[in-house]
């Protein structure tokens, strides 16, 4: 596992490039859910999560809170490409609209979140979920407040 006080001097980008590389580890909420980063570019990123038994609710449907956390996810990591060194951001508001159950038969989810204004002190964010039809599972917005520095 890399210091924490190495990934500090790296870039947003930089950092979450080498965790997809493999350089680095993902964070253990990543781990815990089975999401993977699976893309970076300025503004922009993409998990991925296949659905599992251990992500089912007492009624067999693939929990909702799932589907937030990889919208959450795939906007806060969008917001982590645009900035530098020792600078991150928190949610501080999130919206998840439920378009359609959550797979649970092998299929991957795939969630894109994007900037859609970076500011001084916070972030708009919006993030849309899909299966592996491309058939749109779920929408979120969020507002992030940009931390340390």
């Amino acid at each position: 596992m890399t210091p924490r006080s190495e990934l500090r001097e790296l870039s947003g980008l930089d950092y979450l490039q080498g965790m997809i590389e493999g350089r680095f580890d993902p964070p253990p909420m990543a781990l815990l859910l089975g999401q993977r980063l699976i893309s970076v570019a300025p503004g922009e990123a993409v998990f991925r999560c296949t659905p599992t038994e251990s992500h089912l609710n007492p009624m067999g449907v693939v929990h909702g809170g799932l589907l937030c956390a990889l919208l959450d996810s795939a906007m806060g990591v969008a917001a982590q490409t645009e900035v530098p060194a020792s600078v991150g951001f928190t949610s501080i508001e999130l919206k998840v609209s439920f378009l359609r159950p959550l797979p649970f038969d092998g299929q991957e989810v795939e969630a894109r979140g994007r900037v859609l204004k970076l500011g001084r002190s916070v972030a708009f964010m919006e993030a849309h979920a899909y299966d592996s039809r491309d058939r749109l599972l779920g929408h979120a917005t969020s507002t992030l407040m940009r931390v340390g520095e």
